[in-house]
């Protein structure tokens, strides 16, 4: 009867200090090193007419929303702030990171091709244009798609233009952060 208190005694001292060996702990903190938020601030609008900026905004997110929902370790975060895209502040950048536990941000841009002469008759094709940098505020990649020479297309609205080419814009971004090798972002994180 006393060796089987000594077994057990034995066994769950054993149990004990084994469980305190197991990295349950950091499960969180591993689950967080996967999961990367992506800061997307409002894309810069050309032409500068307050009409178009909200309905293109509208677009932009839901087709970088629909894009990042494949990958699952990463999150995206709208900023609605503005910063221009050809003057990037990276310290503004850094501290957005910061304050949103970011780990990459993109700033982008949204042409309207002009066709006409004098006022803006908008045609349906866009230019999204892309700048991504890390959350120490380094310049990783650029990009841009054309919606017309990319798909030639003359029919379909603007909504949809955009959507194409932000998918496509952030196609070419991996692509490029890929070659380069200097972050790593893709969906088998």
């Amino acid at each position: 009867m006393m060796n089987h208190l000594y077994l057990f005694a034995l066994g769950t001292f054993f149990l004990f200090t084994g469980c305190q060996s197991l990295p349950a702990q950091n499960i969180t903190a591993q689950k967080d090193l996967k999961n990367q938020n992506i800061i997307y601030f409002n894309p810069e609008v050309f032409p500068d007419i307050e009409e178009i900026k909200e309905p293109t905004n509208t677009a932009f997110y839901a087709a970088v929303s629909e894009r990042v929902s494949f990958f699952k370790n990463y999150n995206v975060l709208r900023v609605d702030a503005y910063i221009p895209f050809d003057e990037v502040d990276v310290d503004v950048v850094k501290e957005y990171c910061e304050n949103n536990n970011a780990q990459l941000a993109v700033i982008p841009k949204v042409k309207y091709f002009k066709v006409g002469v004098g006022k803006y008759v908008f045609s349906n094709q866009v230019i999204i244009s892309m700048k991504l940098y890390d959350s120490l505020g380094n310049f990783l990649a650029e990009t841009d798609y054309d919606t017309y020479k990319k798909n030639a297309r003359i029919l379909g609205s603007a909504e949809n233009s955009i959507k194409i080419g932000a998918q496509g814009a952030m196609t070419n971004l991996g692509k490029n952060l890929r070659k380069s090798k200097t972050y790593s972002i893709s969906g088998e994180n």
